[in-house]
């Protein structure tokens, strides 16, 4: 009897400590370093700004932040790693729309992005450009237009893999510009980047952050950018809107998230970090000068914007019959 006593006095006990210690984890968080990992190939945006903000996490945080990069089946790979991670915000995802494009794009996944993860934070947007090899004989959107309609299926546009944005942004572009331009997928932005600078691609759409310094040193043509306004550092590169396809908008935007079930309390101290760091002044100077420009938003309003940017795609997917390579 006083055996059975002293062992329901200590499972009593244990059911009582249990909540204290998970709730002195989720205070004292992170108490080791946390891994954003990066679905996507090295050297691309999303790697890029992961690598940028780890530093400024753990002058935040003291802890170490450390980027991972599991590049594969157009981010399929890295998503899915992260899904099956424990949900202890120790492992995050850094994606972009190329997940929310992947919801209708690629149906049979082995996760569903509103139901395995969590939103935490969106960081930021920039508008794309879409670029031509030198020897490509057009200078502005019309022209292009016109070739391609005269040559249906013989121009290509590279891509950073299927159902990116710089892919749904090719393919937003066929379809509203009524031309046949055939998709190059490769298995990073870098890859594509460089065979469009060799000439082994005709074009490309890619964030502006990273092809502006190929369009100042001629490596490579402006001929449109993708947003509503011209871009603060291309200001002579008219939109493709203005210019002919006034229905086109596409832009790259990324945003962080953790597998679902992650505490609450892990959720929105990360959330209020994020902010805090994406809005300290020499932050948004710098993105400025980069052509990126801050998001912000609580955890429930990014899963809300997540939602509604799968359904926009879904239907962008469907109207324009885009399939995956």
């Amino acid at each position: 009897m006083f055996q059975f006593l002293s062992l329901a006095r200590l499972s009593l006990a244990a059911f009582l400590i249990t909540p204290c210690l998970v709730s002195a984890q989720t205070t004292n968080y992170p108490t080791k370093p946390v891994k954003i990992v990066v679905p996507f190939a090295s050297g691309g945006v999303a790697d890029n700004y992961s690598r940028f903000l780890t530093g400024k996490l753990q002058e935040e945080l003291g802890q170490t932040f450390i980027v991972e990069d599991r590049p594969g089946a157009g981010s399929i790979i890295g998503t899915d790693y992260v899904a099956k991670s424990a949900a202890d915000g120790y492992t995050l995802l850094m994606m972009s729309n190329t997940q929310t494009v992947n919801e209708s794009l690629i149906p049979n996944k082995p996760f569903v992005l509103t139901k395995d993860f969590v939103g935490i934070a969106p960081i930021n947007y920039s508008d794309l450009v879409l670029v031509v090899h030198p020897s490509l004989p057009v200078n502005n959107l019309a022209e292009l237009i016109k070739l391609a309609k005269s040559k249906p299926g013989e121009l290509n546009f590279a891509s950073s893999g299927t159902g990116t944005p710089y892919h749904m942004a090719g393919e937003l572009f066929n379809a509203l510009a009524g031309v046949n331009m055939v998709h190059i997928p490769y298995k990073g932005s870098s890859g594509a980047r460089t065979d469009l600078i060799g000439g082994q691609v005709n074009m490309m759409f890619d964030a502006i952050t990273t092809m502006a310094e190929f369009v100042k040193n001629n490596k490579v043509r402006a001929i449109a950018t993708s947003g509503h306004t011209r871009s603060a550092i291309m200001p002579n590169v008219p939109t493709i809107a203005e210019s002919g396809v006034p229905k086109f908008e596409a832009t790259i935007w990324l945003g962080v998230m953790a597998p679902k079930g992650t505490p609450s309390e892990i959720v929105n101290k990360l959330n209020q970090v994020f902010t805090k760091i994406i809005n300290k002044p020499d932050v948004k100077d710098l993105w400025a000068t980069q052509g990126a420009y801050p998001m912000t938003m609580t955890p429930s309003e990014f899963d809300k914007f997540l939602a509604a940017d799968v359904n926009k795609w879904a239907a962008v997917v469907k109207s324009a019959g885009i399939k995956a390579d």
